[in-house]
């Protein structure tokens, strides 16, 4: 995790940019008072989503599963196979019954659509606060 006065630098993967919105206002400026502020990364291509990360510091990526043309887990795959050091991922699945392909993915995590922010924000918070492995 980045010193406590750095923000905590948030991937959002979508092609939809309503969902990319929908995810920063459920996130919002800071998930809890111990942490630092967020910063969004929005990103709209799956090309682009490689190449940020692999630039490297982000803290966590969110990848919407229902993107297209390339879905979300399927990017996680690829990033989780590509990367010596990987971000913590979390996937926007269809629907809860999808959580399975999130797992395949080696997300760490997966949240429905539509977005519940209070479940966003837990799993988001979760994620930043687990320890690097």
């Amino acid at each position: 995790m980045p010193d406590s006065s750095d923000a905590l630098r948030i991937l959002v993967y979508s092609n939809n940019v309503q969902t990319r919105q929908q995810v920063m206002r459920a996130l919002g400026k800071r998930l809890h008072p111990d942490l630092p502020e967020l910063a969004y990364v929005e990103i709209a291509t799956a090309p682009m989503v490689i190449q940020r990360m692999d630039e490297g510091d982000i803290d966590l990526a969110i990848l919407d599963g229902e993107a297209t043309p390339a879905g979300g887990m399927g990017i996680a795959k690829q990033l989780k196979d590509e990367l010596s050091t990987c971000p913590p991922i979390l996937v926007l699945t269809g629907r809860p019954d999808d959580s399975w392909l999130a797992s395949w993915s080696r997300a760490e995590a997966a949240v429905p659509h539509p977005i519940d922010p209070i479940v966003l924000g837990r799993t988001a918070l979760g994620l930043l606060r687990a320890p690097a492995l």
